[in-house]
């Protein structure tokens, strides 16, 4: 029996959902119903002046992403990219230095996207993911362990990248194509809040979710019980 204390969202299957019509039935794991104590305090903390303002504009920022609002019945049309989205809500909050954080293999799309923001009249900072150029022996990393086996190789270093921008006291920092668990740690170490321009996916030239709209042909495998994600080309 699922426990009325674990929000499962993604299992739910009402339409409309009951956290957009209050009047639609709700499953017995959603948390709109169950966890009200929760979202109380959730919503305790947009009374934050500055939570407030941020939040607020985030919400313009995703109103304005749409065009034709006035027409009814009313039909989603996106207008706008998510870099011209990332300008509109960094000129909303009035932000003047921006932190880019880009790997190493984007580095030009953040030289690109580092053009765009100066344009927009932004003060740009940015740092490479090898910034340091720190061996990747400082974490006992054996040579048969590197993607250049052995050889000289320099990790990626995201916590002197939130140090360096942390260092400029950017307003914001935006990232681009930093790897699994590399983002995690510059979300850690971050001062300045951030956002994600594009995730990593070397495979799929970082667009991550098409192997999931590929699920049922050419990436079914991962639905496969037991399948070892670890596996390289060769099966090891």
């Amino acid at each position: 029996m699922e426990s009325k204390t674990s929000p499962k969202c993604h299992l739910c299957m009402s339409k409309p959902r009951r956290c957009q019509h209050p009047d639609s039935k709700a499953p017995i794991f959603c948390p709109t119903v169950n966890l009200e104590k929760i979202t109380k305090e959730a919503n305790a903390e947009f009374e934050k002046p500055e939570i407030r303002k941020f939040a607020t504009n985030a919400i313009l920022q995703e109103a304005e992403g749409y065009g034709y609002r006035d027409i009814k019945p009313y039909l989603r049309h996106p207008i706008k990219s998510r870099v011209e989205e990332v300008c509109g809500f960094l000129q909303k909050m009035a932000y003047k230095k921006i932190g880019v954080a880009f790997c190493n293999g984007c580095s030009n799309e953040g030289r690109i996207f580092s053009k765009v923001l100066e344009a927009q009249g932004f003060e740009v900072v940015s740092a490479c993911c090898k910034a340091g150029c720190s061996e990747k022996e400082i974490l006992g990393i054996t040579d048969d362990q590197k993607v250049k086996k052995n050889e000289f190789e320099v990790m990626c270093n995201p916590i002197l990248q939130a140090k360096l921008l942390n260092a400029a006291n950017t307003d914001f920092n935006v990232l681009l194509g930093l790897c699994v668990g590399h983002d995690s740690l510059f979300f850690k170490y971050s001062q300045a809040m951030t956002t994600v321009l594009f995730a990593k996916d070397r495979l799929l030239g970082h667009n991550p979710v098409a192997a999931l709209h590929t699920i049922d042909t050419y990436y079914e495998r991962l639905l496969m019980p037991g399948f070892t994600i670890s596996k390289n080309e060769n099966g090891k």
